[in-house]
This record gives C-alpha cells, sequence and structure tokens, in this order.
C-alpha cells in the first residue's frame, strides 16, 4: 500500500481525535475490522494505530482493544511534578508535612549557626559523606532492622539520588533488571536515562509473581531485581518472610543484585526484617528523608557491601560530587536528637487517620492499601477509563495520577493512584468525595 495512504489515515483518525469528533474513551474498531473497512493488510491497521500510539492519541489493552485517550492530560503526568494553581489539591505526588515542622528548621538553624564548625560547611565534602554523617545514618538504620558500619552507608541527595548511584555503580546501558509489572515510576526515569531494559514482573495484592521471576531468570539474563518489600509504592503491600526468603533465594540462585527501596518502610509499625539484613552481601539498601522529614530536604541514604562502596562513591562524584553540607548537617542532628524518629511516629498516626478517611469516604470502591501508608491503589471497573476520570478531576482542581507512569508493561491497568499525604485533612473527605462520584459517573457512562 503507498506510504500516502497509510499516512492519510492516520492522519484522518488523528484530526477527529484533536477536534473531539472521537471523544476520550471511544473504542476504536478492531484491527482486522479496520482493515476491512479500508481495505487494507491487518498488519497495515496495526501500523496505523501503533503510530496513533506513539503520538500519545490512542491506547491498547491486550483482550479490550484500542481506546481514544483524554488529550487534557499533559504528556508526563503522573510521573513528572508540575506546578498546581494554589486552589488545586494534590491528590498525586506525597509530600507529607505536619504543623511545627518550621519551627524545628528554625531551631536546628539557630544551632548550626552558633556551631563551631561552621566554616567546614563552606567546603567539598567526602563523596560519601562525613564521618559522622554515616555514623547518624547507621544508628538510625538500627531501627530498621540494619546493623552496619558507617563505612558501608554513604549520604546521597535523597532516594531519587540513591536509585540513580547505585544503577550507576552497579548496572551497564542494556543490562536488564526485573521490576514489578506496577512500580515506582523513578525507577523507571532511571531505567530509561541509563538504557536499562526492565522486565516487568506480575504482581497480586500480596506481592510480587517469585515464580515468574523464577521463569524469567531461567529464560534471560537478569541482572538485578529492583523491589519495594516494605510498603510498597503504589499499591501498598509489605511482603511476608517465606516471599523475602523466596526473593533472596532466587537472587543467590541467579547471581542478581538486589535493588530494595525503602522509602515508605517507615511507615510500617513491625515490618519483617529487610532484605538487607537477611542477604546483606547482594543488597543494595536505598532510602531517605524526603517523606518521613521533609522533601525539600533532599537528604537519602545508601547502605550497600563494603566492596561496592567505592564505585557508589564514585558515582556520587560524578553526579553532584557530594550532598550539600548543609542539609547533610540539619539530618545529621535530627537524627542524632531524635527528631527523625518523632516525626515518623507522628506520620504514622496522620498517614492512619488519612487512610482511615480515604477508606470510609471511598467504599464501596475497590482499594489496595496499607493502614498506615499515604497512598490508595483503586482498579477501575470495567467500563470506567482512569486517562478520562483524571482530567474530569482535573476540571474539579484535583490532580490524580493513572496507572500509565507506574507501569512497566505495553497494557497499563485502568487504575488510580491517590496520594492522601499533601491536603490539609479539611479538604481531604470532600476531595475524595469528588473522586468516588467521578468514577461512579465515569462507570455509568
Amino acid at each position: 500500500m503507498p506510504a500516502a495512504r497509510y499516512k492519510r489515515i492516520v492522519d484522518t483518525f488523528a484530526a477527529k481525535i484533536r477536534a473531539g469528533q472521537l471523544s476520550s474513551g471511544t473504542q476504536l474498531p478492531t484491527h482486522r475490522h479496520l482493515a476491512q473497512q479500508e481495505g487494507i493488510a491487518v498488519v497495515t491497521a496495526s501500523r496505523v494505530y501503533a503510530e496513533l500510539e506513539a503520538m500519545g492519541l490512542v491506547s491498547s489493552e491486550q483482550g479490550r482493544g484500542t481506546f481514544v485517550r483524554d488529550l487534557a492530560l499533559p504528556p508526563g503526568h503522573g510521573i513528572d511534578q508540575r506546578a498546581l494553581a494554589a486552589d488545586a489539591i494534590d491528590l498525586n505526588f506525597n509530600y507529607p508535612t505536619l504543623a511545627g515542622q518550621a519551627n524545628d528548621l528554625r531551631q536546628v538553624l539557630r544551632e548550626l549557626a552558633g556551631s563551631g564548625d561552621l566554616e567546614a560547611l563552606l567546603r567539598y565534602q567526602p563523596h560519601g559523606g562525613r564521618e559522622r554523617d554515616r555514623a547518624a545514618v547507621a544508628t538510625h538504620l538500627l531501627n530498621r532492622g540494619l546493623d552496619l558500619t558507617p563505612d558501608c552507608v554513604a549520604v546521597v541527595n535523597g532516594a531519587q539520588h540513591g536509585l540513580t548511584v547505585t544503577a550507576l555503580a552497579a548496572l551497564r546501558p542494556g543490562d536488564l533488571v526485573a521490576a514489578d509489572a506496577i512500580t515506582y515510576p523513578g525507577f523507571k526515569v532511571v531505567s530509561e536515562a541509563l538504557r536499562l531494559e526492565l522486565a516487568p514482573i506480575p504482581t497480586n495484592p500480596a506481592g510480587p509473581d517469585l515464580d515468574a521471576l523464577q521463569r524469567l531468570c531461567q529464560h534471560r539474563p537478569v541482572r538485578a531485581i529492583y523491589t519495594m518489600p516494605t510498603i510498597h509504592n503504589p499499591l501498598g503491600w509489605v511482603m511476608d518472610e517465606d516471599a523475602r526468603r523466596h526473593l533472596t533465594t532466587t537472587a543467590r540462585q541467579h547471581e542478581l543484585l538486589i535493588i530494595e527501596d525503602a522509602s515508605y518502610a517507615y511507615l510500617a509499625g513491625r515490618p519483617p526484617p529487610p532484605l538487607a539484613a537477611t542477604a546483606p552481601d547482594i543488597t543494595v539498601y536505598v532510602s531517605g528523608l524526603s517523606k518521613n522529614v521533609a522533601t525539600g530536604l533532599r537528604v537519602g541514604f545508601i547502605a550497600a557491601p563494603l566492596a561496592r562502596m567505592p564505585a557508589i562513591e564514585r558515582a556520587i562524584r560524578a553526579t553532584t560530587w557530594n550532598t550539600p553540607a548543609l542539609t547533610a548537617a540539619i539530618a545529621t542532628r535530627w537524627l542524632e536528637d531524635g527528631t527523625v524518629a518523632r516525626l515518623e511516629a507522628e506520620k504514622r498516626t496522620d498517614a492512619a487517620l488519612r487512610q482511615a478517611i480515604a477508606y470510609e469516604t471511598l467504599k464501596p470502591l475497590q482499594q489496595h492499601a496499607y493502614p498506615t501508608s499515604y497512598f490508595t491503589w483503586l482498579p477501575l471497573p470495567e467500563s470506567a477509563r482512569a486517562d478520562r476520570i483524571a482530567a474530569t478531576l482535573a476540571t474539579h482542581r484535583i490532580s490524580v495520577s493513572t496507572a500509565e507512569p507506574f507501569a512497566i508493561t505495553e497494557n497499563p491497568p485502568q487504575a488510580i493512584r491517590l496520594a492522601l499525604g499533601s491536603t490539609e485533612l479539611s479538604t481531604l473527605t470532600d476531595a475524595l468525595t469528588t473522586v468516588r462520584r467521578t468514577i461512579e459517573d465515569d462507570t455509568r457512562r
């Protein structure tokens, strides 16, 4: 078929979608039906839809068909943080803060201003952090079930930087990394930037399908697994001890590096020991102080086998040289004086309250969430469309995320992820009520 005719079919569909003649959620003809309508080969019909999908105009769902996307959502919605209007409600990104935290900052800045080593904060710091900073983190991690020495710790610019550094230090372009089919978008960004290939592991409400991981490793050269065993973002699970043993056994059998993301682990009251505690020689543990203290602090940490530390410090040098000394000093003082522990306890209480509100307000919708986490996952009814719901909520000044930023499969599920930690408690119930009603209305369309 001449290229001009193939392009005309693509352009016709694109024009109708952009003009609103094909509204969001409209199901397009099957590949075979389109081929019959236009007198083209089925493979050409598939090419038409593939190009429309690459243009961001349609989405294909295995077993369901091809649907028109809602163009009101900006590219990168749910993965790139954008400024919201002052009156908007952010149920997309979590930046939980508590009353009085600004006073904590004023106090620690006064203390630092009066300290004797203030001038030292103006100079370059060791790539992995000062000895005092690393020791404070090591002591803090005892509360997470990790017993390690300061020389196995590196201080970084938040957990996102920690994931980047870990991947830079341990992996190479083209390496295959296993990850949950629904996973943290930040690791997707890291993988894309470093040209890593992500292999999806099917998930269920209790955790990843580890038998599927075993089969994957038997057939493909997997180098590492990225996992969030303690309060998974966004699915909320805490893997039990049997699953953790299964995962570490598979990792040892196939010589995998385990990248353990523990950014939300502080919200779990008494979780099983971290993977880094039971398999310390093959695990790099990444966490930080963004969620449990403040997102603007940008201090995180990596705990890794001693043999991996030179490569990790080299990667820190290549990316930022060192974590800014001032923020590291603030973090260290708060770790040492109990401020971090206090804030973690208070935020567990705050998250539990918000989850209780969400559970009651969103009923009877299906919900996947941990009782003390700051997010909930809403699988949608069969007839609902996540992008259309997100766009409708945006007209109500409410920002939510669809499953697309979290999915590493070709066909993201129809689901909404709600971040509960950013909006005022006084407005949370009304916002969630609007979410529920919007989903119910969309389901009836």
